[in-house]
């Protein structure tokens, strides 16, 4: 749901961008790589690919890269799903999720979530004989709530052994240590497939860089769609500077943590219902309200993202928009 906003400047807090730029390292490597636009390069991330292994400590042939996690779930969808399965996952979540399905010409099983979190047992109950994927959004989108490594492994004992696990990890370096660690799981459990992005965490949205961590089963059916889904030489260069600097980097994930729990606890004094989050955004539940909060804060300069029915996600920002969007909820009166 996208408001009209009120003439002049305003705060763009819908679409869970990160308020900091790359950093300068990260924009030198990008100005260097351009200068060889003109060549193929490394078609297949192949240096890339091998760097982020190196950084997970994982077999560079389990690591495929795309144009963002995205476009790596539409693989998945259109590979592992196809025409004929079906994909569980929890509901409300990334509502792209149905989207990729209908693209590759599967269905979705979306499960309703329980008080904002992962009901992993009606999700394992819906698991039907057609189901080739299991999907959990780890930190969810748009609730910010996570599944904790317990009961992750538990999850993963319910289901059948046929089922390729996705965790969508876009958020977690967002989260706290106690959310589980997909690729911790992913070590010991050829089911599980991880997928993450360079977009949010570390601030390369619009170069559109993605990866996923999976055993070969998974990963050798992705490969032959990888040369048609490739990543630009300027998005390498740059991803690779970005993890070069990734405790530079990791100081801004705790900035960001410090921030949403702020922003949360000056909601939760004003009397909404706000689930702590493990995202760089925070989900206020409610329902009755959504449309006209969403409406209300774009008319005092502040863009949210409202889901009518349901509630409204807020981007943690810069501080001066999270102020503007904490003092616009105090003044809202339905």
């Amino acid at each position: 749901m996208r408001p009209k906003v009120a003439d002049g400047d305003f705060f763009d807090m819908s679409l869970n961008e990160c308020p900091y730029p790359p950093l300068p390292e990260v924009q030198e490597a990008a100005k260097r790589s351009i200068e060889r636009a003109h060549l193929t390069l490394d078609a297949i991330s192949t240096k890339l690919g091998a760097a982020i292994a190196d950084h997970h400590g994982v077999p560079a042939t389990d690591v495929l890269v795309g144009p963002g996690s995205g476009s790596l779930l539409q693989q998945l969808f259109t590979t592992i799903a196809g025409p004929s399965g079906a994909t569980v996952h929890a509901w409300p979540s990334w509502e792209a999720y149905p989207i990729m399905a209908a693209n590759a010409g599967s269905r979705t099983i979306g499960v309703p979530l329980a008080g904002d979190v992962h009901d992993l047992d009606a999700m394992a109950a819906a698991v039907t004989p057609d189901t080739r994927m299991v999907l959990v959004c780890n930190p969810n989108n748009p609730t910010g709530t996570a599944v904790g490594p317990a009961a992750m492994r538990a999850f993963l004992d319910a289901l059948p052994s046929d089922v390729v696990v996705v965790i969508d990890e876009a958020y977690r370096d967002f989260s706290a240590d106690e959310v589980a660690d997909g690729i911790e799981l992913y070590r010991n459990d050829d089911r599980v497939c991880v997928v993450r992005t360079f977009s949010k965490s570390y601030s390369l949205l619009s170069l559109r860089v993605g990866y996923l961590v999976a055993h070969g089963k998974v990963t050798e059916r992705l490969r032959g769609t990888t040369f048609f889904n490739r990543v630009s030489s300027v998005a390498q260069d740059a991803a690779m500077a970005a993890l070069a600097a990734h405790e530079t980097i990791a100081r801004r994930w705790a900035e960001t943590r410090n921030e949403r729990d702020r922003v949360r606890e000056a909601l939760v004094e004003q009397g909404w219902q706000v689930s702590p989050s493990e995202g760089n955004f925070l989900w206020i539940a409610t329902p009755e309200h959504a449309e006209a909060l969403t409406g209300f804060c774009a008319e005092n300069g502040v863009v949210v993202c409202g889901k009518p029915g349901e509630g409204v996600r807020v981007t943690i920002a810069e501080k001066a928009a999270n102020d503007a969007f904490v003092d616009a909820a105090g003044r809202f009166s339905p």
